[in-house]
């Protein structure tokens, strides 16, 4: 007896399995049809076809023979077991085509092809929104501070900010959510004690309805000029109590997990506002925080992802003009393009150029022209086709498309000069160290701009 020979699988990597089924789905739309590709957290697709409402057009009458086993063929490992479904034949069709997580194909988005992304971790980085007034109409402006790699002097430059912005008489509030690498506590406390709890034990103490009397936010003892703003601090750590173990990394380890009826970043939006309540209960004014700095974790992260897509209305993105930085962004930006996410993030994120140098070898001139043109090369994935109408011949003056040179746009970046002194500078051990002439000469272009774009409004600006 002759064995048949097992089907020859086709190697398909996963980038490429996007491409392809995508390609398929608009084949399959073409026909009249609403299209909905599925990929699951291996990267595998399914393709479901709506025929719902109305049967399927006579060329896909014999849909699974026509196209079920071409997708297997093209897609390799990364089609699913059944690639191909109509959506009459599925159990929880209406769960499916109707979440709240199918987005329109980015390249296509007047076609009739959705999809929806399942992944283990990161989902958030594609569920972009901006934080909604408080119930009295009020807003708190919150604004993330993110670099896509460390040692950016990002938790330096929230410090001084803070204190920038209490001196214009503002209520500020700076929460360290570097829960991996805490450390923006100290830096803004100025020597007043932190308090015993911090972030992480509202996310732990929280999670099992545990969370009330929580010691967790502290006024600093910074004074600012003028006396008619505050600056208060969350830490990421607290300094515990006298005699028990803090045990930091146990409570660490147990605070990414979801409970029933609130995700991850569910109760990390209840934890920011479990801190802001805290300074309208512990201040004297009674008022919530006017302004809340939010010192987010760096790199691809979920910590990030919830920070900069759901609890902030502005980040800024520090980098430096090497190509890892401009690497580390364009993976991210893609990711918000693919996801159908570029015109709700594009305008809540500003470049900010970090340890600006300026020497006869590199001069600051040429330095940021070289950064701009780098971050312009990564945003113009966020930014529309500014293609002229051709039945009019004039720009769609909705379009989103800000040119290199533009100062008001996303991707120019405001800069942080470098000083030889804030290399290696304890801060915490070094009181009115932000009053010193260098602190001062490295951000005075920062300080007024970023205060501008901070208190903005975001349903306006």
């Amino acid at each position: 007896m002759t064995v048949a020979p097992e089907p020859v699988v086709p190697l398909v990597r996963f980038a490429e399995a996007r491409l392809r089924a995508l390609a398929l789905a608009h084949e399959i739309a073409g026909a009249g049809v609403d299209v909905l590709a599925v990929r699951d957290v291996l990267g595998r697709f399914t393709l479901i076809v709506d025929d719902r409402t109305q049967p399927l057009p006579p060329v896909l009458e014999n849909l699974e023979a026509a196209y079920g086993r071409r997708l297997t063929q093209e897609l390799g490992r990364y089609a699913s077991d059944r690639p191909l479904m109509p959506a009459s034949g599925l159990f929880s069709a209406g769960a499916l085509l109707n979440s709240e997580r199918v987005v329109k194909d980015p390249e296509q988005p007047t076609g009739r092809v959705r999809i929806l992304d399942n992944t283990v971790v990161g989902e958030d980085w594609g569920q972009v929104s901006t934080p909604a007034p408080e119930p009295d109409g009020s807003r708190t402006h919150r604004t993330a501070l993110y670099g896509f790699k460390g040692g950016v002097g990002r938790s330096t430059a929230t410090a001084v900010l803070a204190r920038h912005l209490a001196d214009q008489g503002y209520i500020v509030l700076v929460v360290d959510l570097d829960l991996e690498s805490p450390g923006v506590g100290p830096l803004v406390a100025e020597g007043a004690d932190l308090p015993p709890h911090g972030v992480i034990d509202q996310l732990v103490e929280s999670a099992i309805g545990n969370a009330e009397g929580l010691d967790h936010v502290i006024r600093t003892q910074y004074e600012p000029r003028g006396g008619r703003g505050e600056l208060w601090v969350a830490p990421a750590r607290g300094q515990g109590t006298p005699g028990v173990p803090y045990a930091y990394v146990d409570k660490l380890n147990r605070a990414y997990a979801d409970v029933p009826g609130a995700d991850f970043a569910d109760r990390l939006e209840q934890a920011l506002h479990a801190c802001e309540e805290a300074v309208a209960r512990d201040g004297d004014s009674g008022r919530r925080p006017d302004v809340v700095l939010i010192d987010s974790r760096a790199g691809i992260h979920d910590i990030a992802a919830v920070a900069i897509s759901r609890l902030c209305d502005l980040a800024l993105l520090f980098g430096t003009d090497n190509a890892q930085t401009w690497e580390g962004y364009r993976d991210l930006f893609e990711a918000w393009l693919s996801s159908g996410q570029a015109p709700a993030i594009r305008e809540k994120l500003r470049m900010v150029a970090s340890m600006v140098p300026d020497s006869p070898l590199r001069p600051q001139a040429a330095y940021l022209q070289s950064f701009r043109e780098h971050a312009w090369d990564c945003f113009s994935l966020l930014y529309d086709n500014d293609d002229v109408d051709p039945e009019t011949n004039e720009l769609d003056p909705s379009t989103f498309s800000p040119f290199l040179e533009d100062e008001a746009a996303p991707h120019h970046p405001i800069p942080i000069l470098f000083e030889p002194g804030l290399v290696g500078l304890d801060a915490v051990a070094a009181p009115g160290w932000q009053d010193r002439a260098f602190v001062q000469a490295a951000y005075r272009d920062f300080l007024p701009n970023a205060r501008l774009l901070i208190t903005a409004d975001p349903q306006s600006s």
